[in-house]
């Protein structure tokens, strides 16, 4: 998923900021947000989640949950 989230940020540069975390580095933070799987991924607005999916996915797809959520 590195390239895919690459090109993503590429894309979306200005719209939406991308956080990458090392759950293995980071084990609380991974705790503290229910993270079960890897890659893990967690839209928030406001500071609030909008929206979570684990598991990797072809890009387009990734890119057509993330649009259907930001709008």
């Amino acid at each position: 998923m590195k390239p895919a989230l690459e090109k993503f940020e590429t894309e979306y540069a200005g719209k939406i900021t991308v956080k990458r975390v090392d759950v293995d580095k980071n084990q609380q933070l991974a705790s503290e947000n229910n993270v079960m799987g890897i890659p893990t991924f967690v839209i928030y607005q406001d500071s609030k989640e909008m929206g979570r999916r684990s598991g990797a996915m072809p890009y387009e797809l990734f890119k057509g949950w993330v649009d259907s959520i930001v709008k």
